[in-house]
Parts: C-alpha cells; structure tokens; sequence
C-alpha cells in the first residue's frame, strides 16, 4: 500500500500533489520554485554556451561547454542556498577537480585506477580548499575519459572551458536570481552576539539548546547534511518561535501595547527630548515629523555625548502592526540593540509602544495562565 506524505494545514495539497505529480524532495521546495529553477537552467546554459563559442569559436579542438556545467547549473538554479553552490564552490570545484584529473590522466596508465584515483583526489583536494561541488567529481572525470582533444589541451582544459564555462554560468546566476528576488550567493544569518560586550551568552541564547547540543545532535546522525551549521542554527531558532507563536499566537500586540505614548517632535532640542525621557523614566522616544508620522527613535545612550543644541540623533525605529503576535516581538527585543517596539498603522502613525518591561510581563502571566485571557501588559514605555 502506497501511502501519501503527511500534508499540513498551512500547505493544502493541490493539483498537483493530488495526483503524486510534484512532491518537493527538499525542505523549501516548491512547484513555483523548479519552474524558476528550469528557467534558470535554460538561460545560464544557453548563454554559457553562447558566450563560450563567440570567445572560442565552436570547432573540434576542445567542447564548447562540458558536461559537468550542467550538472552546476541543477545546484546554482534549483537550490542556491545549498553550500555546495555558491560561487568558490562551482569555480574552484570544477576548475581544481579538473586540474587533479589532468594530472592524474598524465601519471596514472591503466584507466581503471585512472578513474577511481582523479575522483578520490578531487574530493579530497576540494575538501581542503573548501570548495567541495558534486560536479567537480565528473570535471575530474571527464579531464580522464575526455578523448583526444582533452588530452591534447593539457592543464589548459581546466582553464579553457573549464574555468570560463563555471565563471560565466555563475555570473549569470547571480544575475538570474537578482531579478528573481533571490538572494545570491547565499549570506549566512550572523549568530547572535552580546551588544553588552560582556562573556555572557547574548539573552536569547541563554534558555534552550546551543551551539554544544547542535554539534552533538549532528554527531549523532553519522551523516554529512547539506546545510551550514549557522543556517541550521538559524532554522531551529525559527522552529522554536513558531512553536510558540501556534501556542501563544493568539495573543497581538495591540492586546498588551501601552496606548498613550509619549513621543517628540522632529524639531525638539536633546535637552527636551532629555527631559522627557527622565521626566516619565522611559528609555526610548517616539520621533515624529510634521504630521506625527514615525520618523525614528530616540533613546538616552543616543542622547548621553549630544550637545544641548544639537539635532536630535534618529535611529530607525523597531516597528510592528497592531495585529501582529504579541510573542512574534520577542527576538527583536531580547537581542538587547533596542528596548521598544513602536506599533504604527498603515500611515506610520502611532498607535502604541512594546517595551520590554510590557512583553516580560506577558510571558510571566503566560506562565501562570493557562489560556490567553488572563494576560496582561505591564506600562513601562521602553524601561
């Protein structure tokens, strides 16, 4: 008996999954997403292509383009998050790789070892340089079993087409997913760091796992994933909040924001906005313009080495919407670079102020609450 995959709420099968034609093998992957992939691949590939033989011309001396590109084009279109296809991984994989086989082919007669050693060599030489790619595996192979016109070309063959058709595809895919509203290369998510530059893990990773207990779990597997250790990191941090927003997400943040904030305008002095800050013992300050629009914060450290007489130092302000979940504020304001979150509507105006004193009061009704009506918002406007 065959048995379909488990299908979530959020993610309603359609048309496709309803009759066992699309189901994505990748965390993340969806119909919409091969599609731009397949465009992607159509494109890089046929420019390469293009490109190469206007530079090279297209007679019998050497390939036009070789088959391990389009082996980079699946990674750099299809999953361009993967660490395996980012720039130094498709040139450097492809180019080093076939530089082992070339060399292998030129020290190694018998084929068969041949073979076996310039693929073994390659992921150990592109494991070394940190540019391990499933591709370069087959450049190594082909600078093997590549005919006479690879043989001919010599340690040029990783460097014409090689090198050209990788840096040329990867130029492209850069490109490709800029338009697409991708982002490439892949930036890593930073970790966290304590703002307080004390030894202190930063607040938010002081509770649940850390870096210890995701080295151990991966340990554990007995298997090389592909995904960065940071990303990954990133990806259970994300899980756990969503498993709390499904447990308290009910609960918005217009439900425990402070309605009546005290603000100032964009023209104030630093000593009226000092004023203010001390005055109602509050530690950030709404900055409006001209028709009480949200320009930006203002707090006391901003305020601490400013001349009386000077501009006011506007930060960008944290902001949110009145309906958005209450505990969805929660990194923003553990991360310990802002004390407040400024609630606007749909015209930048404000509506009301999360301090951290409001969303900690919330947590600890949470805890002793077994359901969202008996919580409550503390009044400590950025305290």
């Amino acid at each position: 008996m065959i048995v379909a995959p488990p299908q979530h709420d959020a993610q309603k099968p359609g048309i496709l999954s309803k009759f066992r034609l699309f189901f994505p093998i990748l965390a993340g992957a969806t119909l919409k997403e091969r599609l731009i992939g397949c465009l992607g691949a159509l494109i890089g590939i046929c420019l390469t292509g293009l490109v190469c033989g206007l530079f090279m011309g297209q007679g019998p001396h050497l390939p036009l383009i070789v088959a391990p590109i389009g082996a980079s084009a699946v990674l750099l279109f299809a999953v361009p998050a993967s660490p395996l296809a980012q720039p130094w991984s498709i040139v450097g994989g492809n180019t080093i790789s076939a530089f082992v086989g070339v060399t292998v082919a030129m020290l190694v007669t018998d084929p068969t070892i041949a073979i076996g050693l310039a693929v073994a060599l390659a992921i150990l030489v592109m494991s070394l340089t940190r540019c391990l790619h499933p591709p370069g595996g087959a450049a190594a192979l082909t600078a093997v079993i590549g005919g006479a016109a690879v043989t001919r070309a010599g340690f040029w063959f990783p460097l014409v087409p090689i090198a050209i058709n990788s840096l040329i595809l990867v130029a492209l895919g850069m490109m490709f997913h800029r338009l697409a509203g991708r982002q490439y290369p892949h930036r890593q998510a930073i970790a966290p760091v304590n703002t307080h530059k004390t030894a202190d893990p930063p607040a938010a990773l002081r509770v649940g796992f850390n870096s210890e207990d995701i080295d151990t779990a991966i340990a554990s597997l007995n298997e090389t994933l592909d995904i960065s250790r940071t990303d990954l990191d990133t990806l259970l941090r994300q899980v756990e909040m969503q498993a709390l927003l499904r447990q308290r997400g009910e609960l918005t943040a217009a439900d425990i924001m402070s309605r009546d904030v005290v603000t100032v305008a964009a023209d104030a002095t630093t000593e009226e906005a000092r004023a203010l800050l001390l005055d109602h013992d509050i530690r950030t300050l709404p900055v409006l313009d001209g028709e009480r629009r949200l320009l930006g914060t203002v707090g006391l450290r901003e305020l601490a080495a400013m001349a009386p007489v000077a501009h006011l130092p506007v930060s960008e302000a944290a902001t949110a919407s009145a309906s958005d979940p209450a505990i969805g504020l929660l990194p923003r304001l553990t991360e310990g670079s802002i004390h407040a979150v400024v609630i606007v509507d749909d015209n930048s105006r404000v509506v009301g102020i999360i301090s951290q004193t409001d969303l900690l009061a919330t947590l600890a009704k949470s805890l002793s609450q077994t359901g969202p009506n008996g919580l409550m918002g503390g009044h400590g406007q950025g305290i």
